[in-house]
């Protein structure tokens, strides 16, 4: 696997590994525009034959990091590409950031646990934050990870 910056190039194929990995996913303009925002950066997951597994966009401002979305292709879960993609995402923010949080569905015990043996600690939650199909909305844990240990 090899990790690399995400470019403008790669919208189209962000937008549809987003598609797939959440039930609200994020189209070309929504990730093009996060990409260019103050203080942004993407890192994308390539595997051998150089298909994107996964990628990872955060943002640094005024001292905090945020993970704003961390995606992997399904059939590269449980392979160490999202903690990969989060450990690159969190050095790249420590030169400028004390911590980094992010919010996560409280019903996406994968990611939790991605999430806790990385070091983040609960420390809010946001009722009905994520839409879900089924009309009830799940809520998000805020997390939250000190950067300069």
């Amino acid at each position: 696997m090899k990790l690399r910056a995400a470019l403008a190039g790669d919208c189209a194929i962000l937008a549809e590994v987003h598609a797939a990995a959440f039930e609200t996913g994020w189209n070309h303009a929504d990730i093009r525009q996060l990409l260019g925002g103050s203080g942004a950066f993407g890192l994308v997951a390539e595997i051998e034959d150089g298909r994107l597994a996964g990628f990872v966009l955060a943002r640094v401002i005024a001292g905090e990091a945020e993970v704003l979305t961390l995606a992997v292709r399904a059939e590269q879960r449980r392979r160490g590409v999202g903690r990969a993609l989060l450990a690159a995402a969190q050095r790249l923010a420590a030169s400028t950031a004390e911590a980094m949080v992010l919010e996560v569905a409280a019903d996406n015990a994968g990611a939790l646990a991605l999430y806790e043996a990385a070091g983040y600690a609960a420390v809010g939650r946001r009722a009905a934050y994520y839409a879900r199909r089924s009309g009830a909305g799940a809520d998000a844990i805020v997390m939250r990870r000190p950067l300069n240990r």
